[in-house]
């Protein structure tokens, strides 16, 4: 089952959030199209803090995020206190804080700690957001486990979904990191499950926009993602891959819409050196 976190009460959310000084409010209002509100989101597969040269460096990510002047960002391959590789940091939280964006993490992996009375050892998918999150719900979708030397395929959660509240604006927001094996079989098990949860918050909550961001670890003419444009728009630009960052050969990472979202914009920004991948950047704009 799907883990769900409910928003806090008015009067202690509002106390909570007076508590975090970090916490910047969204973006300051843009001009209205058509009775639309505008939305700027990524994706970014942060390679967990490091870059091409495989050194952690979350202050060269940090400048790689700003840079991005999105509202929301969805982020794969998260390492909250999961190894050396990233110093046992939670860089989820680290990135949200420098940034002064909420942050809901969707762990793919929780391991107990190397040593006891040591925190959790987590990897996953997060949701970055300059507008507070209301709900969030970590998905289980089919993996085969990177943990098991004999994997099967088995229902895993690292699903990510948010809901936020976008000047009036319901919007559902869901993060995903796609099998990355050369046999698409798990991508095509995995697309399947992705819509069926997509269409059940569709329907428990028909008012909402949705949009879907993630590496899906195969380029946008890939057999394996075909079913998810029945109901998606892929909202990437038509030039411009996002992996290998430093000589691209193809775009795999994405921002895709739902029913309700006008892409006005997209683009890969010539970002080399913070991760493995390059983000991609979209300006939306939902109807009301």
């Amino acid at each position: 089952m799907p883990t769900r976190t409910r928003a806090l009460p008015p009067l202690a959310l509002s106390a909570l959030l007076l508590g975090i000084v970090a916490a910047a409010p969204p973006a300051a209002a843009a001009p209205r199209h058509h009775g639309s509100v505008p939305l700027r989101i990524a994706s970014y597969n942060v390679h967990f803090g490091s870059g091409m040269d495989n050194v952690f460096d979350l202050d060269r990510q940090e400048a790689a995020l700003r840079a991005l002047h999105a509202d929301v960002i969805g982020l794969q391959e998260v390492d909250v206190h999961w190894s050396a590789r990233s110093q046992y940091r939670d860089t989820a939280r680290e990135l949200a804080d420098r940034l002064g964006m909420r942050v809901s993490f969707a762990p793919i992996y929780s391991l107990d700690p190397e040593a006891a009375g040591r925190p959790r050892r987590e990897f996953g998918v997060a949701v970055l957001s300059r507008y507070p999150v209301r709900t969030a719900v970590n998905h289980p979708i089919t993996r085969l486990s990177t943990q098991d030397p004999n994997p099967v395929p088995a229902l895993a959660p690292g699903f990510g979904e948010v809901t936020l509240k976008v000047r009036g604006v319901p919007v559902q927001v869901f993060v995903t990191h796609l099998d990355y094996r050369p046999d698409p079989a798990m991508r095509v098990a995995q697309v399947a499950d992705t819509r069926r949860i997509m269409a059940n918050e569709r329907r428990a909550s028909p008012g909402a926009r949705q949009v879907l961001l993630g590496d899906f670890n195969a380029p946008p003419t890939a057999p394996e993602l075909a079913p998810l444009w029945q109901e998606l728009r892929d909202a990437g630009p038509a030039e411009g891959g996002t992996f290998p960052a430093a000589a691209p050969v193809q775009r795999i990472d994405y921002v895709a819409v739902g029913k309700g979202v006008r892409v006005r914009s997209a683009a890969v920004p010539d970002e080399r050196t913070a991760s493995d991948h390059r983000p991609l950047v979209a300006e939306l704009a939902l109807r009301r």
